[in-house]
């Protein structure tokens, strides 16, 4: 285990002071947990047994998030020792309530993933790892001493201390092409804290350089939808009569909060900062020319994008005379 056999017997007592019961077995020289359990019986209330059994088993078919299954197990095993009279009333209540999550990444293949770098930071065992990396576009590999397995929103992320990168970073588990633990040991360094590293991202990609102070106005028809929910620890919002509604934050990099304002579409409007507004507006003008059709009928892919200093064409009227002008061959053979 890489520690003193005086290490061994303190961690063996502190499971006795806690209620865990240990057997030592004469035969294989070695302690065990008897098979009765490791937890003593646990008298609920009806709140507290609703709450637990009804988020067990509507969380325990949850694709992607691999404590849902034993959770599920768990909390059947919670009510066979109900009384029956509670038993019937929860399941009638269970029955009334779904919980839906936002879609998740399933993980398909990768519980065996999750299983090594599980064990691996209880070990504390660097892993090397060859990953399909988002940021460099291509295969890495790269060996991380993991700090942290965090899910969060859609996937689980490992996060650790990269030897490529020299740095502490974030990787998606279902980019991990192949894991293999390593005899090499390590420690976590006592000054890593998960908040500090994540500092004001968006979500769980901190970016370098200075945070940045954002401010996009929100058109009142998505204006209610943005207000209701906290998207940022550090948000703050102002209304206006005619129910637009300006939002604020303080964020580390521009790249996660961007696809956060795309998917507003045209109901949001990035007022600053500058690098900001220029990034959307040049997402927004790629996706233009993606959907402009042309007048053979073919979709403008191969079309030159334009940059965030070009204005967009007006769309053109569709009357007869205009219909009629456009079935004319161009000369030039361009539109």
């Amino acid at each position: 285990m890489g520690v003193s056999r005086r290490t061994i017997f303190r961690d063996l007592e502190l499971l006795r002071d806690a209620g865990v019961p240990l057997v030592f077995d004469d035969e294989h020289l070695r302690y065990d947990l008897t098979t009765a359990g490791i937890l003593p019986p646990t008298s609920f209330n009806t709140s507290e047994a609703l709450s637990l059994i009804l988020l067990c088993q509507e969380l325990g078919d949850t694709p992607g998030v691999p404590f849902c299954g034993p959770a599920r197990s768990a909390a059947l095993k919670v009510e066979s020792t109900l009384p029956q009279r509670l038993r019937d009333h929860l399941r009638e209540v269970t029955r009334a309530v779904s919980i839906k999550l936002a879609p998740a990444n399933p993980l398909a293949g990768h519980h065996t993933t999750y299983e090594m770098l599980l064990a691996a930071i209880g070990q504390r065992r660097a892993v090397r790892l060859r990953y399909n990396s988002f940021a460099e576009q291509e295969v890495i590999a790269t060996k991380v001493k993991s700090h942290r397995l965090v899910f969060s929103r859609r996937s689980w992320y490992l996060i650790g201390r990269s030897s490529l990168h020299r740095a502490t970073r974030t990787f998606n588990l279902g980019r991990i092409l192949d894991v293999e633990v390593l005899d090499e040991r390590y420690a976590i360094p006592s000054r890593f804290n998960l908040e500090r590293y994540l500092g004001n991202a968006w979500h769980l990609i901190p970016e370098p350089g200075p945070d940045h102070e954002i401010h996009v106005r929100f058109r009142p028809l998505v204006a209610g939808n943005v207000a209701e929910v906290l998207w940022h620890k550090t948000q703050r919002v102002e209304w206006h009569a005619d129910g637009s509604l300006d939002y604020f934050a303080t964020v580390s990099g521009l790249g996660e909060i961007s696809w956060w304002i795309l998917g507003y579409g045209d109901q949001a409007e990035v007022l600053a900062p500058a690098p900001l507004r220029r990034r959307v507006a040049d997402a927004a003008e790629r996706m233009a020319v993606q959907y402009r059709v042309v007048a053979n009928g073919k979709h403008g892919a191969a079309a030159e994008p334009t940059t965030h200093r070009e204005k967009l064409p007006a769309p053109r009227r569709t009357g007869k005379r205009q219909l009629a002008r456009r079935a004319r061959p161009s000369a030039a053979g361009k539109v």
